[in-house]
C-alpha cells in the first residue's frame, strides 16, 4: 500500500452525483490509515472496513434516491453538483510514506484537529444549525451527514454535508425529523458515531438521547438524564431549588389539563406565562394578562408545543413584569470540569422570542454578572452537567435575579459567545462528547475565558413586521449578504432557496463583533442596510427601528422593550421596488397591457432623445419671473407683469394640453426629461400650468403616480418659471365641495410643494365659491389668478345672458375683493377674435392696472387669431402650447403665436430656435401616447353650438365609445346642447361640464328630448351628478335653478341654499391620517400630503395605494415599457435616485405551468431572475388533466371581507355562514413555521360565507370568509 501510495503521490479525488440519471464516479481524499489513534471504521481507505481504494460505496453512489433498510433515502452531499452545491470537495491527502512526510513537511491533515475519536458525525437537524455542525466537523478531518424529511429535499443543508439521507419516510414535515428511530439506524448503517442534535426538534428529548445511549451512538450534547431534569423546566427548577438559586411561583409539574392552568391563576393571580414543558424558543409560550383568555391561550400554546415539539404539556408560571432576560453559557466536560463563557442579554424579544442578543450583556452590574456566572456554575456541578447549555435568569427592576431554565443544549445565539471568547462551541461539543477534558481544548481554568469587545446577533427571519410578523414563504429570489471585518453569517440560503411553510422563519443569522457596543450598533446598522433579499419579506425593516431607537441605544431595555415601543412598528417603506417592477413587466409579457382608456394603436416610437439645453442650470437661479416673486411676493409680481413690455406667454403642455388631447396621461417620466430643455427654451415666460384640475385623480387613477411627488420634482428641475394649478375654486382639484379646512390645507401644501400661481375659479362663475378660492390662496400667501369663466358671446347682442356688462361686474367684485391676476378662462373655445377685443378691451378701460391673463382652447381654429386678439387689446400673459401638442381641443401653438408678434411690439424675446427642439422632443414623445389619441383630426366650428369645454370634448368622446354609443357621437353633442339648454344655460366647466355631459349621455341613452324628459321627470332616475348639482352641490348657477324640473329631479332630497363648503362639517385631518396609517399599515407610509389626497379622492387614493404596493414604482418605467411592456432581450434603465439605476432585460416567457403560471426570465443588472405570473388569458387543463384553480383573494379596501394575514394552513375554523360576530371575536386559526395565529373580526356583522374548511392551504391575502358589516 506505501508503495501504491508513492507512486501516486498523493491522491486527488473529488465526489459528484448523477446527473439526468447517469452514475458518475465518486471519489474523495481519504486520511493515511497510518496515522495512529485514528479509527478507520466507515472509511474507503485500503485496508478499512470500507471498499478498496477506487471503489466507491454504493449508496454514495446513487444519483436518485433510493431506499436503505432504515428507511433512508440517498441524496448528493456537500460535493453534489447541484445548484445548491458551493465547492468541488478536492482535498489532497498524503499518505504517511509521501513525499511531504519524507520532507518532514506538514500535510492538510496534521492541521485537522480530529481528536475526538469520532471519524463521521450525523446532525439530526436541518437549516443553518446543521450547516453549523457540518463545518464544524470538517474542520476537524470528520465526514458529516445530513438528513433531510421528504417535503425539505430540496433544502441547501443536505448538500453542505459529504452524505444526505432522507428519514421519517411518509412522515409529515416535522414528524419525519423527530423520528429519532429512524434517524438512529441512518446514522448506524451509514458508519456516524455521533449524533449532534443542533437546537430545537429532537434537542431536548431525554428518549432520544437515551435510545442513543442504548445503541452506541454518541449524543453530542447532555447525558439522557440531563436532559431528563433539565429539559423539563418543572424538573429543573427543583434542581435549581436545591442550589438555592431564586425562583418565580410557578407549577411544581407540567399539565395539559386546562383546569390545572385555571386553579393556578385562581391562587397567584393574573398575569401568567404559559410556558411548553419540552419547548424552546418561544413556541408554546404565551402571556395571558385577563383570566376570561386563559382557556383559549392554554389550548392553542398545548397545540402549538405538540406539533413542534411532540408534547403537549404546559406548566405555569407568575409573570414578571419587564425583566431582563439574561443567560449564562456553560461549558462541562466528562471529567466535573465546568466553566462559564460569559453571559448573554437576551432581552430584544417578540412573542418570548428572541429577535437580538448580545454579549457581553450591557449595563449590567459586575456584583450581579458576578452572581449569576457563579448560579450557572454551582447549577450545572450540582446536576452533573456535560457539554454545551446555557442557564437562563430573569432579572427584575431592582436587579433581583430568578432562575427560569436551562436550555440543555446549543442556543441560536451561541455565536455572540463564541465572538467574544474566541471559542468554538459547536467544535468544543464535538471534541467534548468525543471524550476531551477542557484542558485538552485549550480550557485549563476560568481565567482563560477572556471576553474580549461586544458582538451582537439579529435573526433575519421570513416575516412581514407589516403584517404583524405574519410568516412569509416562497422562494428566494435575491440574496446578496454583506460582509466586512467583523460581520458573520450564519445560514444555509442561496438564491433559488425556497423557504417551507412547514419550519421555522429563520433565514440567517447575522453577528457583528467590535470593541464597542455602540461601534457594534453601527456596524449592525450597515449591514442589515446591506442585505438584498428579495422573493420573501423579512424583519429587516424591523431591525433597523431596532437599531435606531434611543432606548436600545442606551442599552437600558427589558422584555417588554418591542411591545411598550410602537414607534419601532412605523416602517419605513421597505419595498422590493425591483422585484415588483418585475412582476408587473412580467404580467404585461404574459398577459398583455390593461390602461383604460388606452384604445388607440400601439406606442409609435421608442424613448426620443433630448436636446441639450443652450443654459445650464446654474445660468437661470435666481432670474425670471419666479425670482421676482420669490424677493417681492404676489404684489410685486403681479407689477412686473404689468409693466413688462411685450407679450408674455404661459405654456400648458404639462397640464392642459395633454389633459385635451391624451386623456391627461402624460407621465411625469416625460416631463422630468424635458424639464432642462424646457426651463432653457421657456426661460422670461410668465409661468407653466403644470398641476391641478384633472392631473391630479388621473395620476393617482390611472398612472399610479403621487401628483404630489411630481409637483416636487418638477419644481427641483425648473426653478427659474413660476408654476401655475387650476384650482377649482370650493372644489380644489375635485368634482364636488369639500369641507372649508380641506380645501384651504390643500392650497397650503400645494404652494409649499411648488405652486406659485393659482388660477381659481369656480365652475357656475358662483361668486361665494370664488371668494373663498380667493382667500385660501392669499392666506397661503400664493398668487391669486382669479377667474371669470367665459361663455356665450359677448359679440352677439342676441346672447343677453353672458354680456359684456356681466363679465365686467363680476371683474369689479373679485378686484374689490383682492385679486392679483386677472385670467378669462375660455375653456370651450368659444372667444371669438372680435369677441375677445371688445371683451379684454372693457375690462382693461376699466382696471388699466390689472394683469390680464388670457386661455382659450383651438376647437374652431381659432385660437391663435384669438389670443393675438387678445394681446393687441391689452391683454398681458396669454396661454399657448407645444406646436405638437397644439390645435383642436387643445391650446393654440406656440410656435404660430411667437411668430406673430416677433418683430413688434408685443415679441416675446424668447429664443423660437430653442423652442422648436423642445417641440420636436414632444412631436416625437407624442408616439409614445398613440393609445390615448382621441381620433380628432381637425377643428370643428359646431362648438359653438353645443359649446363643449376642449378636455371635456376628448373625454366624453371617448366615454361615448366605451359605453357603446360611438355611433351615437353626433347626438351625444346635439344632446349636450339639449342638455345645457334645460339646465337653464350654464357656465361649463369641470364639475359643472361633467355634470352636462353625464345628462346629455343620459338623453341619449334614453332616447329623450327636451320636451319628453321635462313630462318623464317624476319617474326617471337621473345620473348621481346631476341629481347633486340640482341640489345645490355646486353652488348657485347665475340665474337660479329651473322650475320645476329641479324639484322633480331632486324629488324631495335635501337643498343647499348658498357656499355648499360653509355647512360642511370640518373634517378631522389628524383622526384620517391615523385612519389611513391603520388601514394601509405595510403598504405605505401615509403622509399628510397622503392625507389630502385621501380627502378628496377617497376611494381613488385607497387604490391607488393598494396598486402601488402591488405593482412597485411604475412612474419609473419609461412610457413604451409602462404601457406596452418589452420585447425579447429589450433592456431599459430604471433610475431610482440620483446616481443610482437598474438595468432590466426581458429574456423569455415560459411554457404554461400546471399551476396556470408561466415563468418569465429577466436580467436585472446582468444578473437573472425569474418571476412567476398567473396566466389570465388561458383557460385550460395541464397536461395531467387538473385544471389549477385559484382561489378567492379578499378586498384590501372592504373590512368585512377578511384575508390571510400570513400564508398557511387552516387549523380551526372557529366560525359559520349566518353567525354574528363581534370586532375582536375569533375566526379562524392558521398555522405556519410551527406558528399559530388566530384570525380575529376587525369589524362587527353577520358571516355571508367562510370560504376555508380545517385543513385547507392559504396564501397571503386569500379569503376566508366574507362579513356583513351592515347587519351588525
Amino acid at each position: 500500500m506505501a508503495s501504491s501510495a508513492r507512486a501516486a503521490g498523493a491522491s486527488v479525488i473529488k465526489t459528484s452525483r448523477a446527473r439526468d440519471g447517469k452514475k458518475r464516479a465518486c471519489v474523495r481524499a481519504r486520511v493515511s490509515s497510518a496515522r495512529a489513534g485514528t479509527a478507520n471504521e466507515g472509511r474507503d481507505v485500503d485496508g478499512s472496513n470500507g471498499p478498496p481504494r477506487g471503489v466507491v460505496d454504493a449508496r454514495r453512489r446513487t444519483g436518485g434516491r433510493s431506499r436503505t433498510a432504515a428507511g433512508a433515502r440517498t441524496g448528493g452531499g456537500r460535493d453534489a453538483e447541484t445548484p445548491g452545491g458551493d465547492r468541488e470537495g478536492v482535498i489532497a491527502s498524503a499518505t504517511a510514506n509521501g513525499e511531504n512526510a519524507t520532507s518532514g513537511g506538514r500535510t492538510i491533515e496534521d492541521i485537522l484537529r480530529a481528536k475526538s475519536g469520532f471519524t463521521k458525525i450525523l446532525c439530526a437537524n436541518r437549516g443553518e444549525i446543521a450547516v453549523r455542525v457540518f463545518r464544524a466537523g470538517q474542520e476537524l478531518g470528520m465526514k458529516t451527514v445530513a438528513i433531510f424529511a421528504d417535503a425539505d429535499r430540496q433544502s441547501t443543508h443536505r448538500y453542505k454535508a459529504d452524505e444526505s439521507y432522507e428519514v421519517g419516510v411518509g412522515k409529515a414535515p416535522v414528524a419525519a425529523y423527530l423520528d429519532y428511530e429512524s434517524i438512529i439506524r441512518c446514522a448506524k448503517e451509514n458508519g456516524a458515531q455521533a449524533i449532534h442534535p443542533g437546537y430545537g426538534l429532537l434537542s431536548e428529548n431525554a428518549t432520544f438521547a437515551r435510545r442513543c445511549e442504548e445503541e452506541g451512538i454518541v449524543l453530542i450534547g447532555p447525558r439522557s438524564q440531563t436532559l431528563t431534569e433539565m429539559g423539563d423546566k418543572v424538573i429543573a427548577k427543583q434542581k435549581a431549588t436545591e442550589c438555592g438559586l431564586p425562583l418565580v411561583p410557578g407549577t411544581a409539574t407540567a399539565t395539559m389539563d386546562v383546569n390545572d392552568a385555571l386553579e393556578f391563576a385562581r391562587e397567584f393571580g393574573m398575569p401568567i406565562m404559559l410556558k411548553a414543558a419540552m419547548g424552546g424558543g418561544g413556541r408554546g409560550m404565551r402571556v395571558v394578562k385577563e383570566f376570561d383568555e386563559l382557556e383559549d391561550a392554554f389550548k392553542r400554546a398545548s397545540s402549538e408545543a405538540q406539533t413542534a415539539f411532540g408534547d403537549g404539556r404546559m406548566f405555569l408560571e407568575r409573570y414578571v413584569e419587564a425583566p431582563r432576560h439574561i443567560e449564562v453559557q456553560i461549558l462541562a466536560d466528562n471529567y466535573g470540569n465546568v466553566v462559564h463563557l460569559g453571559e448573554r442579554d437576551c432581552s430584544v424579544q417578540r412573542r418570548h422570542q428572541k429577535v437580538v442578543e448580545l454579549a457581553p450583556a450591557p449595563n449590567l452590574d459586575p456584583v450581579l454578572r458576578d452572581t449569576l456566572c457563579n448560579d450557572a456554575i454551582k447549577l450545572a456541578k450540582h446536576v452533573n452537567y456535560r457539554n454545551a447549555g446555557t442557564v437562563e435568569f430573569m432579572v427584575d427592576k431592582e436587579g433581583r435575579h430568578y432562575f427560569l431554565e436551562v436550555n440543555p443544549r446549543i442556543q441560536v445565539e451561541h455565536t455572540v459567545t463564541e465572538e467574544v471568547t474566541g471559542v468554538d462551541l459547536v467544535q468544543s461539543q464535538i471534541l467534548i462528547a468525543g471524550g476531551q477534558k477542557l484542558s485538552d481544548i485549550g480550557i485549563n481554568s476560568q481565567e482563560d475565558i477572556v471576553l474580549r469587545g461586544f458582538a451582537m446577533q439579529c435573526r433575519i427571519t421570513t416575516e412581514d413586521p407589516s403584517m404583524n410578523f405574519a410568516p412569509d414563504f416562497g422562494k428566494v429570489e435575491v440574496y446578496r449578504p454583506p460582509g466586512g471585518m467583523g460581520v458573520r453569517l450564519d445560514g444555509e440560503v442561496v438564491v433559488g432557496s425556497r423557504v417551507s411553510p412547514n419550519y421555522d422563519s429563520l433565514l440567517v443569522k447575522l453577528t457583528c463583533t467590535e470593541k464597542t457596543f455602540d461601534a457594534a450598533v453601527q456596524k449592525m446598522y450597515r449591514s442589515l442596510n446591506e442585505f438584498r433579499i428579495r422573493g420573501v419579506k423579512t424583519n429587516i425593516p424591523f431591525l433597523l427601528n431596532v437599531m435606531q431607537n434611543e432606548t436600545f441605544l442606551s442599552a437600558n431595555f427589558a422584555t417588554d422593550f418591542i411591545d411598550s415601543t410602537p414607534s419601532l412598528f412605523k416602517l419605513d417603506s421597505y419595498i422590493d421596488d425591483t422585484q415588483k417592477l418585475l412582476n408587473y413587466l412580467g404580467d404585461v409579457a404574459v398577459n398583455g397591457s390593461s390602461h383604460p382608456g388606452a384604445v388607440g394603436p400601439a406606442p409609435t416610437c421608442v424613448e426620443p432623445p433630448v436636446p441639450e439645453p443652450k443654459k445650464l442650470l446654474d445660468d437661470l437661479q435666481g432670474k425670471g419671473f419666479k425670482a421676482i416673486l420669490d424677493k417681492e411676493g404676489p404684489a410685486g409680481f403681479a407689477k412686473a407683469v404689468r409693466n413688462h413690455k411685450g407679450l408674455l406667454i404661459m405654456d400648458t403642455t404639462w397640464r392642459d394640453a395633454h389633459q385635451s388631447l391624451l386623456a391627461t396621461r402624460v407621465r411625469t417620466h416625460d416631463m422630468r426629461r424635458s424639464a432642462p430643455l424646457t426651463r432653457s427654451a421657456l426661460d422670461g415666460a410668465y409661468s407653466l400650468e403644470m398641476w391641478g384640475g384633472a392631473t391630479f385623480d388621473v395620476a393617482l387613477r390611472f398612472l399610479q403616480e403621487d401628483p404630489w411627488r411630481r409637483l416636487e420634482l418638477l419644481r427641483e428641475q425648473v426653478p427659474n418659471i413660476p408654476f401655475q394649478m387650476l384650482l377649482r375654486g370650493a372644489n380644489a382639484v375635485g368634482y364636488t365641495s369639500y369641507a372649508d379646512n380641506v380645501v384651504q390645507a390643500f392650497v397650503h401644501q400645494a404652494k409649499k410643494s411648488g405652486v406659485d400661481i393659482f388660477r381659481v375659479f369656480d365652475s357656475l362663475n358662483y361668486e361665494d365659491n370664488l371668494m373663498f378660492g380667493i382667500d385660501a390662496v392669499r392666506n397661503a400667501n400664493g398668487v391669486v389668478e382669479a377667474t371669470i369663466c367665459y361663455s356665450g358671446d359677448v359679440s352677439d347682442p342676441k346672447r343677453t345672458k353672458y354680456t359684456l356688462d356681466y363679465y365686467v361686474a363680476l371683474t369689479e367684485k373679485l378686484v374689490a375683493h383682492g385679486i392679483d391676476v386677472l385670467a378669462i378662462k375660455d375653456m370651450a373655445g368659444l372667444l371669438k377674435p372680435r369677441a375677445a377685443t371688445m371683451l379684454v378691451e372693457a375690462i382693461r378701460a376699466k382696471f388699466p392696472d390689472l394683469p390680464i391673463h388670457v386661455h382659450t382652447h383651438d376647437t374652431a381654429s381659432t385660437g391663435v387669431a384669438s389670443m393675438l386678439a387678445c394681446a393687441n387689446a391689452g391683454a398681458d400673459v396669454v396661454d399657448v402650447c407645444m406646436d405638437a401638442l397644439s390645435g383642436t381641443t387643445s391650446q393654440p401653438s406656440i410656435g404660430a403665436v411667437l411668430n406673430s408678434v416677433a418683430g413688434t411690439d408685443l415679441d416675446t424675446g424668447m429664443d423660437i430656435e430653442e423652442v422648436l427642439k423642445l417641440n420636436l422632443f414632444w412631436e416625437q414623445t407624442r408616439g409614445l401616447y398613440s393609445p390615448y389619441e382621441s381620433g380628432i383630426k381637425s377643428g370643428s366650428s359646431d362648438v359653438y353650438i353645443h359649446e363643449m369645454p376642449g378636455g371635456q370634448y376628448t373625454n366624453l368622446k371617448f366615454q361615448a365609445y366605451a359605453n357603446g354609443l360611438g355611433s351615437e357621437w353626433d347626438r351625444i353633442k346635439d344632446s349636450y346642447a339639449t342638455a345645457n339648454r334645460i339646465l337653464g344655460d350654464i357656465v361649463k366647466v369641470t364639475p359643472s361640464s361633467k355634470v352636462v355631459g353625464d345628462f346629455a349621455q343620459f338623453l341619449v341613452a334614453n332616447n329623450l328630448d327636451e320636451k319628453s324628459l321635462l313630462e318623464k321627470a317624476d319617474t326617471l332616475s337621473f345620473p348621481t351628478s346631476v341629481v347633486e348639482y340640482f341640489q345645490g352641490y355646486l353652488g348657485q348657477p347665475v340665474g337660479g335653478f329651473p322650475e320645476p324640473l329641479r324639484s322633480k329631479v331632486v324629488k324631495g332630497k335635501d337643498i343647499i341654499n348658498g357656499r355648499p363648503g360653509a355647512s360642511l362639517p370640518e373634517l378631522d385631518l389628524s383622526k384620517l391620517q391615523n385612519d389611513l396609517a391603520r388601514k394601509h399599515v405595510g403598504r405605505r407610509a401615509i403622509t399628510h400630503k397622503d392625507t389630502l389626497a385621501a380627502a378628496l379622492y377617497p376611494k381613488v387614493f385607497d387604490e391607488y395605494v393598494v396598486k402601488r404596493d402591488t405593482v412597485g414604482p411604475v412612474g419609473l418605467l419609461p412610457t413604451k415599457a409602462f404601457l406596452k411592456g418589452l420585447d425579447i432581450d429589450e433592456e431599459i434603465e430604471v433610475t431610482t435616485d440620483r446616481g443610482v439605476s437598474t438595468n432590466i432585460k426581458l429574456k423569455a416567457v415560459g411554457e404554461l405551468l400546471p399551476s396556470g403560471s408561466r415563468e418569465v426570465f429577466f436580467e436585472v443588472n446582468g444578473i437573472p431572475r425569474v418571476v412567476e405570473i398567473h396566466d389570465r388569458k388561458v383557460l385550460e387543463s395541464t397536461k395531467s388533466g387538473v385544471v389549477s384553480t385559484a382561489r378567492e383573494k379578499s378586498d384590501p379596501l372592504d373590512e368585512g371581507s377578511i384575508g390571510a394575514p400570513m400564508s398557511g394552513d387552516v387549523v380551526d375554523v372557529l366560525i359559520a355562514p349566518g353567525q354574528k360576530v363581534k370586532a375582536g371575536e375569533s375566526l379562524v386559526v392558521l398555522s405556519a413555521m410551527k406558528m399559530e395565529t388566530t384570525v380575529a373580526s376587525p369589524v362587527s356583522g353577520t358571516l355571508k360565507h367562510v370560504v376555508v374548511v380545517k385543513g385547507d392551504s392559504c396564501a397571503a391575502g386569500d379569503l376566508l370568509c366574507a362579513i356583513d358589516t351592515d347587519a351588525a
